[in-house]
């Protein structure tokens, strides 16, 4: 027995030891030491059934998070395979970057390709699916699927002559974006797991470099393998034909009336589950419902309550917290009719002041700073409600923990450990941009912000309302093509929609 078990004894020690290196390797680049342990293991040769070597090693791409490489190679066939997969934790949210390649400097920024990771090649509209893990260069992404159509051309022309030439079609277009000939064109990577990306850079201009996050599908879940397990779990599984358990509200929204620290304490009104059904919604009350949480796909409650912005709109403030994982989701949605135009607000940060001025930034805004080189792409932390320096503290943390792979954006102590690894040049772009970026969250800094939203739902306080503040300036814009479509405005109808069946009849029998 003691035979048997042997390799799966020697794979346990392994992974455990190689999650020690994980726990280490912080504590390891911050003394100095970068010295990296290769671990090697037999492995089973795919090709020719024999004995291969196969060689792992732990260490940490800049700008992401700890990754193994693994390479085996067979001394008795010469097969050879590389791949990387990642060495930390599945995200709480999935992640998509979009990243718009114009020069030849654009082809050697890095790609970690994840074994969950969709990669597009959206001008020709190609998608390498998901497989093994890569570590690469966009270059070296466009180069291997060129390669790889590129294997059984001569064949696939002969058997199947229709498909063989568009095959050839896409082959010469990624030819010609690899020499340079059909600049500009756009790359994407989408990843339930969040564990791909596409190196940014703090130079990138407007609608260059773009990341946003989702929350993932039951789907995607469960090929994640986090649905099933915890749907096994037992505790709160969902059974068919039956609805979600009821709770209560969180204790920090018990109050009179809805309003937080109001009424009597020794008298909490508890608010069930799905109450947004049993009345009309009223300012100032805290709903309840039931939501999945992205994160352990558990149940857990999302609170609602709408509020009045004066002279402003009406707003809803949405908090989701899983009891479970502990994920935590807060967000601002605005309401109303889609408005004809969209709407540009500018804001000079000249005191101290202006930094505490109340600010509501939609899902759909996008934000840019040009003395500090900020820009905020649409659907970046969904919609938020905060003042101007909680709004540039939260960029600045989540740029932080991007630029630097780590999970705490505010951690010195790791962001100068992530540094080290950085390349000179890119590690002082990185330090100007935080530095300048911190002396404007301080106040020692004037700087103006332009939030740029297509559908008016943003908002900036005025400390002159209802007369004009002379450091706010508000217009009206026309919205662009592309922003109708990223919208789903082009797809609205609102004309001739109501057919009864009559009218229906008739243009059926006169098309007849």
């Amino acid at each position: 027995m003691a035979a048997n078990n042997k390799p799966t004894s020697v794979a346990k020690d392994l992974f455990e030891d190689m999650g020690r290196q994980v726990e280490g390797m912080k504590a390891s680049t911050e003394d100095g030491d970068d010295q990296r342990v290769v671990d090697e293991i037999e492995s089973l040769c795919m090709n020719c059934h024999a004995d291969g070597i196969t060689r792992l090693l732990l260490t940490r791409i800049p700008y992401f998070r700890e990754i193994v490489l693994s390479s085996f190679y067979c001394p008795h066939c010469s097969f050879k395979n590389t791949e990387i997969s990642s060495a930390g934790q599945i995200q709480e949210r999935g992640s998509k970057y979009v990243f718009k390649v114009e020069n030849s400097e654009d082809f050697q920024r890095s790609v970690v390709k994840g074994d969950g990771c969709s990669f597009r090649i959206e001008d020709i509209d190609l998608e390498i699916p998901h497989g093994r893990g890569q570590m690469t260069n966009i270059e070296g992404v466009l180069a291997g699927v060129k390669e790889d159509l590129a294997q059984h051309q001569e064949a696939r022309m002969q058997q199947m002559p229709e498909a063989g030439a568009k095959v050839a079609e896409v082959i010469q277009a990624l030819g010609e974006m690899l020499d340079g000939k059909r600049y500009p064109f756009t790359v994407s990577a989408e990843d339930p797991s969040g564990n791909s990306f596409i190196q940014p850079s703090p130079s990138d201009a407007r609608h260059k470099y773009t990341r946003t996050e989702f929350d993932r599908t039951p789907e995607q879940n469960a090929f994640l393998g986090i649905g099933e397990e915890a749907a096994a779990d037992g505790q709160d599984a969902p059974v068919d034909g039956q609805d979600a358990p009821a709770t209560e509200i969180r204790p920090e929204y018990r109050a009179a009336d809805g309003l937080v620290g109001g009424g009597d304490s020794d008298a909490p009104r508890t608010v069930t589950t799905n109450n947004v059904d049993d009345e009309d919604i009223r300012e100032n009350e805290v709903y309840s419902f039931p939501a999945s949480c992205p994160g352990c796909t558990r149940h857990c409650t999302t609170n609602m309550k709408m509020v009045n912005i004066p002279f402003f709109k009406q707003v809803v403030l949405m908090s989701t917290v899983c009891d479970h994982c502990g994920y935590r989701s807060n967000e601002v949605k605005t309401g109303g009719e889609v408005p004809e135009k969209g709407s540009r607000i500018t804001l000079k940060v000249n005191t101290p002041e202006d930094l505490a001025r109340d600010v509501l930034k939609s899902e759909s805004a996008a934000l840019f700073c040009p003395e500090l080189q900020l820009r905020v792409e649409p659907g970046t932390q969904g919609g938020r409600f905060t003042t101007v320096e909680g709004l540039l503290t939260n960029f600045r943390k989540d740029l932080r923990a991007q630029a630097f792979g780590l999970e705490n954006g505010d951690d010195e102590e790791e962001i100068r450990a992530a540094a080290d690894s950085m390349q000179s040049e890119t590690k002082r772009t990185w330090a100007e941009f935080f530095e300048t970026l911190g002396e404007a969250i301080e106040g020692k800094r004037p700087f103006t912000v332009v939030i740029e939203d297509p559908l008016a739902s943003s908002y900036v306080q005025s400390y002159t309302a209802p007369a004009p503040d002379p450091q706010i300036i508000v217009e009206e814009y026309e919205r662009t093509q592309e922003e109708e479509e990223d919208l789903g405005l082009k797809d609205i109808n609102t004309e001739d929609y109501g057919y009864t069946q009559t009218e229906e009849k008739k243009e059926e029998t006169a098309t007849e």
